[in-house]
């Protein structure tokens, strides 16, 4: 059954128009009494029923809200140094898939990509577009935002958050193996939890100093060293894992 997102709060009849509405019309040939779920911005999924479609709109009645969670317990932030070529696309579609509630890109020290403000927005659109396909196939009931910052910005917005980890290649070679867990089992439902990771040439000793000092801390993604793009799913698989399937 197809998932929308809708950009307004909770109500038991919509009327849908846009994009929206094109895609089930158009896409999907939709009609009356066909039923799709639809999620609210305030993260509230129904089943609804079509009760008449047009040239111009879509109206719909709620038949019953979704019960089952699908999100993780905690809200699991991304911030990737600028990876290579679509590596980023990759990281958003399946960090979505995954779980991850938001992503952040920033220009790490060792980043070889180089996306000056427009092409920064734009790049930020199709991300963003990404995430919405992405939730809308797996199910999600939160919709991330894909946000690009800068380095100063980034260590700013760590009050934002309950805590900080980065992921960091040395952690994981000396074997250090303690430090997700324990910040998993100090963090409970609706908390906040960035995770930083860096771009292909990782975090630089300069970063890492900086990251430290204002507050976050090391740990290792387990003993082998994984690729920029591959760092975040092992993360986010680990949380589904403790948070999901250990109870």
């Amino acid at each position: 059954m197809q998932r929308y997102f809708i950009d307004q709060a909770y109500q038991p009849t919509v009327e849908i128009t846009g994009e929206s509405h094109h895609h089930m019309s158009r896409v999907m040939r939709m009609t009356a009494e066909d039923q799709v779920f639809l999620v609210f911005n305030d993260q509230t999924a129904i089943k609804a029923r079509i009760t008449a479609i047009d040239n111009e709109k879509v109206m719909l009645e709620e038949v019953e809200k979704e019960r089952l969670q699908r999100e993780l317990p905690i809200q699991i932030t991304i911030a990737s140094g600028f990876p290579k070529g679509e590596k980023l696309e990759l990281i958003v579609q399946k960090g979505t898939e995954l779980g991850a509630h938001a992503f952040i890109a920033f220009p790490g020290d060792s980043s070889v990509a180089k996306w000056d403000a427009k092409k920064q927005n734009k790049k930020q659109q199709r991300l963003n577009k990404i995430a919405q396909e992405a939730a809308e196939q797996s199910h999600r009931q939160a919709l991330p935002k894909v946000n690009f910052t800068s380095e100063k910005e980034l260590m700013a917005a760590f009050a934002d958050y309950d805590a900080v980890l980065i992921a960091y290649e040395e952690s994981a070679k000396q074997g250090e193996k303690a430090q997700l867990v324990q910040t998993f089992q100090q963090l409970q439902a609706d908390q906040k939890l960035l995770v930083i990771f860096g771009p292909e040439g990782g975090l630089t000793p300069r970063e890492i100093e900086l990251f430290q000092t204002a507050g976050a801390k090391l740990c290792g993604l387990g003993p082998r060293i994984l690729r920029t793009e591959t760092a975040p799913f092992y993360l986010l698989s680990a949380a589904s894992f403790y948070y999901e399937l250990q109870y």
